[in-house]
């Protein structure tokens, strides 16, 4: 069997959007560097995203913008931006794309390397961390904590977290007077603080409570 890991980052906080990523990986693939993105230092994060994007057969990160989430709420937009991922990692790549990771990260663009070859083979289903399954022309499996037990779902939660910190890093740059590079957006009383100060951001997410 063929696995498809998906997880996502992002559904907890008060601004930004929700980030989803897709991976399959071979099967030489360098297990020591896995573990639930949650669970590991910025620096781990760093180095195991590096060689996912590397050495993966196929990987893509997506997102749900913060009007969307407004819009149709969290757990839907979530499963949404999976299935963008999933969608992008089973879609043939544009002839010379080179799948790479964006220096600069500054926009919700979806982007990855597709699975090659471009047919769907036969034996490739996903697993996807909780419990909603977004809609997919692959058979899809919820499981709880499977950040912390397959080994396809934690490289996409290493993915998703990473993708979701460096785009709030730059929102950061964008309204300084946030701080959005240091709680990214979650509901510390910090970012709180903020919004209730300077009203809300071009990215806070309406429907949220702060």
């Amino acid at each position: 069997m063929l696995v498809c890991g998906i997880d996502e980052a992002g559904r907890g906080p008060l601004a930004g959007p929700v980030c989803a990523a897709a991976v399959i990986l071979p099967d030489d693939f360098p297990l020591d560097l896995l573990d639930d993105s949650k669970k590991l230092k910025p620096r781990q994060r760093e180095e195991a995203r590096s060689v996912i994007v590397e050495k993966a057969a196929a990987w893509a990160v997506a997102w749900a913008t913060h009007t969307e989430i407004d819009a149709i709420n969290i757990l839907q937009a979530s499963l949404l931006a999976m299935r963008r991922a999933v969608e992008y990692v089973l879609t043939p790549a544009p002839e010379g794309a080179a799948g790479q990771w964006p220096e600069k990260l500054e926009t919700e663009t979806t982007f990855g390397r597709p699975f090659a070859p471009a047919h769907i083979p036969a034996n490739l289903t996903a697993i996807v961390d909780g419990l909603h399954c977004p809609v997919l022309p692959i058979p899809c499996t919820p499981l709880v904590k499977a950040d912390a037990q397959i080994r396809e779902v934690m490289a996409a939660s290493i993915l998703a977290k990473t993708a979701r910190d460096r785009l709030m890093e730059h929102y950061g740059r964008l309204y300084p007077q946030y701080g959005y590079e240091r709680h990214k957006g979650y509901p510390t009383l910090a970012h709180r603080t903020l919004v209730k100060q300077y009203g809300p951001s071009s990215i806070q997410r309406l429907s949220f409570r702060v």
